[in-house]
């Protein structure tokens, strides 16, 4: 067996965390897995696997290696697929926001395994940086103005933004209808989780972008806790207007100061500049700004 069969080999008892799992689905005997694993220990020179009678699981230097090893084979696919006219196949990593990979993308997702049957996904759903390179992410989804010119960005759009409280916390606090009210008000804020400080408010008044620090007594780096902590008639938030329309039709919450609206938030496709896009990876993005251009 050569080098790429036994990493192949690897990968496999790695995701199924059985060696005989392994050896039925690949069509191999058991003595030739595990004489794959134990040439692949033998070659890097660390124990990668820890056995037990019940399961498989990984060191820490094996999850490390597991991650370099799918890389590289999904590179080694897009090679030998590279003039392959059929449909897209394998692993597409994917971060998305929180709110829009529930709210929007998750629920359209049988949409696009219709059409690309043979693509996987990976899909991670947060609200925290991530270093596509390091963290071998093929693609993201990012919502604000982007910093890192290292990447190449794909802008689909901009998402409206609003800010709104629950009609529980407007009830007993009142309404604000000026800026200057909001400082007896209590806001929901939202902190960078690359940074660690709070976003500022940011409203349009006669064409020019005004920014606001204001206090609260809660802050969060996640969108659907934010959404959570609103809901709970903590304060007032700033945020896109996709996902409580049918919150904002039903009265739950209300908009507050229509008049002095944040400027709507650019959303783009986000990818490293030094990969080409694999024909998995474009079939995933195209479908993914078609879909989202639509919102």
């Amino acid at each position: 067996m050569d080098r790429l069969q036994a990493m192949e080999v690897f990968v496999r008892v790695a995701e199924l965390g059985s060696f005989s799992k392994t050896a039925e689905q690949m069509g191999l005997p058991a003595a030739t897995v595990t004489n794959a694993i134990q040439s692949v220990e033998k070659r890097v020179g660390v124990r990668l696997l820890q056995r037990t009678t019940r399961k498989v699981t990984l060191t820490d230097d094996g999850a490390a290696y597991l991650e370099r090893c799918q890389r590289l084979l999904a590179e080694f696919q897009d090679v030998e697929n590279l003039f392959d006219r059929e449909q897209p196949q394998g692993i597409v990593r994917v971060d998305l926001p929180e709110r829009l990979a529930h709210k929007v993308v998750i629920p359209q997702l049988p949409v696009f395994f219709a059409r690309y049957p043979d693509i996987r996904l990976k899909l991670n759903a947060s609200d925290r940086f991530v270093d596509l390179v390091g963290e071998g992410v093929d693609c993201v989804v990012r919502v604000g103005i982007l910093s890192d010119s290292t990447l190449i960005a794909r802008n689909i759009g901009s998402m409206e933004q609003i800010t709104y409280a629950s009609k529980t916390y407007l009830d007993r606090h009142g309404r604000p209808h000026t800026l200057a009210e909001l400082d007896k008000h209590t806001m929901i804020n939202y902190f960078s989780s690359r940074t660690g400080r709070d976003l500022p408010w940011e409203y349009m008044q006669n064409g020019e972008l005004k920014t606001l620090k204001l206090q609260g007594q809660v802050s969060v780096a996640s969108s659907e806790a934010y959404m959570a902590c609103c809901l709970a008639g903590l304060g007032i938030v700033q945020a896109p207007r996709f996902g409580v329309e049918d919150l904002l039709e039903q009265g739950v919450l209300e908009e507050v100061l229509p008049a002095f609206k944040p400027p709507p938030m650019p959303v783009s496709i986000v990818y490293s500049h030094n990969r080409h896009l694999s024909p998995r990876v474009r079939a995933f993005v195209d479908w993914l700004a078609e879909m989202l251009k639509i919102r």
